[in-house]
């Protein structure tokens, strides 16, 4: 059994000379409202959910993006709502949010 039952990890590397890159579309202010909810929601914690920052994920392009594992979930999001629905449909239930996928061909 793992020690967490799931993992997020949030991009929030930013790259030089305008590149694309997650920290200038959003990233933080989705791993804190994450962080937030997932506290909020007593689910941290050994058996719980772990949100992690992360550096570069090498999926610039579809930026901003974070992954859950262990299911090896790659989610994009624009905003607080977007983040909702990955923590109450995913991280709490398992339920995969379909319309945030990031395709396999996004890199960077």
């Amino acid at each position: 059994m793992s020690y967490y039952k799931r993992h997020i990890f949030f991009c929030l590397n930013e790259r030089d000379k305008g590149e694309d890159s997650c920290a200038p579309q959003g990233a933080h202010a989705g791993f804190d409202h994450c962080k937030k909810r997932i506290k909020g929601e007593q689910l941290a914690g050994p058996g719980g959910v772990r949100v992690n920052k992360a550096g570069c994920l090498d999926r610039c392009a579809g930026g901003p993006v974070a992954v859950v594992y262990p299911e090896a979930v790659w989610y994009t999001f624009v905003d607080k709502s977007d983040i909702d629905e990955i923590v109450d449909s995913h991280l709490k239930n398992g339920q995969v949010v379909e319309r945030l996928l990031l395709p396999p061909n996004v890199g960077r």
